[in-house]
């Protein structure tokens, strides 16, 4: 077995993974934005902190439509630059303390224990009065020493919000990485099979996957691919196949289970992301531009 062969053959596989995963984060990216799933997540903690019904008047404060992101109307918009405000996706924890007290009219004026427990049961039910009802019913009455309190729980439900979105996106990427691995018939171990068996196949995916690299380099970390421009160039070459039309479709049981396994590997491969493999594919290709070894 020559090791340069077998090096060829993982730098074609993860290659085609990075592609692939190329189109899918894009995809993700896509819906993400029009979807506006992480302003989305963002919001159902924002409904716990002051309540559903006090939730819109609250991000309508100022210092939190300062940081909403200004992004295209719809698909369609860059065509005419039409851009609006979307959802608050983020918010600093301090910032969020800040709104709160103000929206709550909670500021640094003294109030006894039965004073501020009477004035907090006044806003509207939500967990985050629940919680400024437990710091004072524990002896905290302070304003200062409530917003200290705030900030740590803020800071938690934030995170919880960013936590929520990932799990959300990581969602999408799977369905979307199963559903490109089902459009494209693309096998990971009849893949695996074409490219030990033709050095013409390995070489040119080889050189595509250099140019790929360079690429990304020449980019300075900002995304240097052209994902279609790139699945073009494997389907023209035959490595990858667009469609199972295109494909020989297995003949026995034996074949549907091998057929079977090479989608899941590719669709749970797929799902990694493109940042995952790229990091793989320029180690290797640093590696075969060292030299591994005589090409069988």
């Amino acid at each position: 077995m020559s090791i340069s062969q077998g090096l060829e053959v993982a730098i074609g596989l993860i290659f085609v993974y990075y592609a692939l995963g190329s189109i899918v984060s894009l995809i993700t990216q896509l819906a993400n934005e029009t979807l506006e799933t992480r302003g989305k997540a963002l919001e159902r903690y924002l409904v716990k902190i002051v309540g559903e019904k006090k939730v819109g008047d609250f991000v309508e404060l100022p210092q939190l439509k300062a940081l909403r992101p200004i992004r295209y109307k719809n698909l369609l918009s860059f065509i005419t630059s039409a851009t609006e405000p979307k959802k608050l996706e983020k918010v600093p924890a301090a910032v969020l303390v800040d709104s709160y007290f103000d929206f709550m009219q909670l500021t640094s004026k003294e109030f006894d224990g039965d004073e501020i427990k009477n004035f907090i049961n006044g806003f509207p039910n939500s967990e985050g009065k629940r919680a400024l009802l437990t710091w004072v019913e524990h002896g905290v009455t302070k304003v200062e020493d409530l917003r200290k309190r705030a900030t740590d729980y803020f800071n938690g439900m934030t995170e919880q919000a960013a936590a929520t979105f990932r799990s959300n996106a990581r969602s999408i990427v799977i369905i979307l990485s199963i559903a490109l691995t089902g459009i494209l018939g693309t096998d990971s171990i009849q893949l695996a099979r074409t490219l030990w068996v033709n050095a013409d196949a390995r070489a040119v995916i080889v050189a595509q996957a250099e140019n790929a690299v360079n690429r990304q380099e020449n980019f300075s970390g900002d995304s240097g691919v052209n994902a279609d421009e790139i699945l073009k160039e494997l389907t023209s070459l035959q490595i990858v196949k667009l469609g199972w039309w295109q494909t020989d479709l297995p003949s026995n049981a034996k074949d549907w289970a091998l057929k079977a396994l090479g989608l899941s590997l590719t669709a749970a491969a797929v799902s990694q992301g493109s940042s995952f493999w790229y990091d793989f594919l320029k180690k290797l290709v640093s590696i075969g531009k060292g030299g591994g070894g005589e090409k069988g």
